[in-house]
C-alpha cells in the first residue's frame, strides 16, 4: 500500500480510535473533543507530509507523534499548567501489547475495550452512550450513527453533545472503579459491538462489507469474552451471532455485486468459522438469560446449518423473530420477519404486515424497507407497485452494490400496463 491516500484512509479505519483512546488516557475525558481534533489534524498531515516526501517506516508512531504533538501545542496555547503538560510531553511511543490479553479484575488492557467502558459510563445519559462509543471508539460519522441508531442526524449529534457535556463535568470519569461497575455498563458495551459489526456488514460506502470494521467488533468481543466484566452469556451469543455472518463473506460478494442467500455458493462459506460461532453459541447457553443476541444468532445459525435454501427450515425463523419481538422490538426485526413469512405464506401475507405498520415507525433514511417492499410486489405480480418502492429506496442514498442491485431491478421489471 503505497499511495499515501490510501494509506492514511486505512489508518484513519484502524488507527484513529486507538489514538483518541491513548491520548484520552493522558489528557482525561474532559477534552475529548481537542483530542478528536487533533487526531483528525495528524490524518490530514499525514496526507500532505506524505504525498511530498514518502510514507515513513512506521507509520502509526509517526501518526502518534504528531497528534500528541499538536496537542502539546493546543495547551501551550490555552496556558495549561496542570499536570497534563508534563505527562503528555513524557509519553514514549505506544507499545503495542499482544491482543487477547486481558488484564486483572480491575484493569482494561486494550485502550479502545477500556475508552468504549468509559463511554458507556451510567453517568452518561443512557440515550447518549452508544451514539458517544459509535462517535469516539469506532470513529462513525453523524450519517453512521443515525443510521445504526434508526434516527435523525440531528437528534444523534444532540445525543454526542449531550454525553461530551456530562463528561466534561466528571473529570474523574476516566477511572474505571471495580467489576460491579465495570459490568454495570455492559449492555451499552454490547449494542456499541453490535451495531459497529453491522455496519460493517452492509456498508454503504463503496465497498459494501467493511471487514475492517467486522474484524474489529470480533476483536473487542474476544477481548471482553476473555476479561472477568465480560463473563456472560450475551457475550458469547455476540460472538457467535458475528462468526455465522463473517463465515458467509466471501459468498455474499461476486465482483462487487450482492449475491442474495438463495444463490450463494454455500461451498464458499468459512465451515471451520461456522463451527467455532456453535462452540460459542453453546457456551452461551449457559445459565438462564435470552437475550437478542441469543436469538439473533439463532437465526443465523437456521440459515448456516440449511444444506439448501430451498430446505431453510422457515417456520423455525419465523418462531425466533416472534421471540425477537418480545426481547427487543424493532422495525427491522419485523422486516426480517416479513421476509421469512414470504416464504412460507406468500408475498402477500408479507406485504399485509409490512403496509399495517405505522409510517411512525418506519425507520429513517433506511432503503433497505423500501427494497424489501419491492421485492415482495414484484413476487405478488404488482409491477408498479414494485418500481415505486425500489425508486423510493433509491431516493434514500443506498450503498454502491444495494443501489446497483435495484437499478438492476428496475431496468428488468417492465411497466405494468394492464
Amino acid at each position: 500500500m503505497n499511495d499515501p491516500r490510501e494509506l492514511v484512509e486505512h489508518f484513519f479505519r484502524h488507527e484513529s480510535g486507538r489514538l483518541v483512546a491513548l491520548l484520552t488516557r493522558s489528557l482525561g475525558v474532559g477534552r475529548l473533543d481537542l483530542v478528536e481534533d487533533v487526531v483528525q489534524s495528524a490524518l490530514a498531515r499525514a496526507l500532505l507530509t506524505w504525498s511530498r516526501r514518502g510514507v515513513p517506516d512506521d507509520p502509526a508512531a509517526w501518526l502518534y507523534r504528531a497528534a500528541r504533538n499538536l496537542a502539546l501545542d493546543a495547551l501551550r496555547r490555552d496556558r495549561v499548567r496542570d499536570k497534563i503538560l508534563p505527562r503528555l510531553a513524557g509519553m514514549g511511543e505506544p507499545v503495542a501489547e499482544p491482543l487477547e490479553s486481558p488484564r486483572f479484575a480491575e484493569e482494561i488492557g486494550d485502550e479502545p475495550l477500556r475508552l468504549l467502558f468509559l463511554c458507556c459510563h451510567d453517568a452518561v445519559p443512557l440515550e447518549s452512550r452508544v451514539a458517544l462509543a459509535l462517535r469516539t471508539v469506532c470513529g462513525f460519522s453523524t450519517p453512521e450513527i443515525a443510521r445504526a441508531l434508526l434516527t435523525s442526524e440531528a437528534n444523534a449529534q444532540k445525543r454526542i453533545v449531550r454525553a461530551k457535556e456530562r463528561l466534561r463535568d466528571e473529570p474523574d470519569l476516566w477511572e474505571l472503579h471495580g467489576l460491579p461497575a465495570l459490568r454495570g455498563r455492559l449492555d451499552a458495551v454490547l449494542a456499541t459491538i453490535y451495531l459497529l459489526f453491522n455496519e460493517g456488514y452492509a456498508a454503504r460506502a463503496d465497498e459494501p462489507i467493511r471487514r475492517d470494521l467486522c474484524d474489529e467488533a470480533a476483536r473487542l468481543g474476544r477481548m471482553l469474552v476473555d476479561h472477568p466484566a465480560g463473563d456472560d452469556p450475551r457475550v458469547s451469543a455476540l460472538l457467535a451471532l458475528i462468526g455465522f455472518h463473517s463465515a458467509r463473506f466471501d459468498a455474499r460478494l461476486a465482483d462487487g455485486a450482492w449475491v442474495l442467500l438463495d444463490e450463494q455458493d454455500r461451498s464458499k462459506w468459512d465451515w471451520a468459522a461456522i463451527r467455532e460461532a456453535m462452540r460459542r453459541l453453546q457456551d452461551s447457553l449457559r445459565g438462564e438469560t435470552v437475550s437478542r443476541y441469543h436469538v439473533e444468532a439463532a437465526i443465523a445459525w437456521e440459515h448456516c446449518r440449511a444444506p439448501s435454501f430451498e430446505a431453510t427450515d422457515w417456520r423455525r425463523i419465523i418462531d425466533l423473530y416472534i421471540a425477537l419481538d418480545r426481547i427487543a422490538p424493532s422495525p427491522v426485526a419485523l422486516l426480517n420477519r416479513a421476509i421469512a413469512e414470504s416464504r412460507l405464506e406468500g408475498p402477500r401475507a408479507a406485504l399485509a404486515r409490512l403496509e399495517s405498520v405505522p409510517a411512525s415507525r418506519i425507520p429513517v433514511d433506511y432503503p433497505l424497507w423500501h427494497a424489501v417492499l419491492g421485492d415482495l410486489h414484484l413476487q405478488a405480480g404488482n409491477l408498479d407497485a414494485a418500481r415505486a418502492a425500489w425508486t423510493t429506496a433509491l431516493s434514500h442514498r443506498p450503498g454502491r452494490a444495494d443501489a446497483d442491485l435495484l437499478r438492476k431491478r428496475l431496468d428488468n421489471t417492465p411497466i405494468d400496463a394492464s
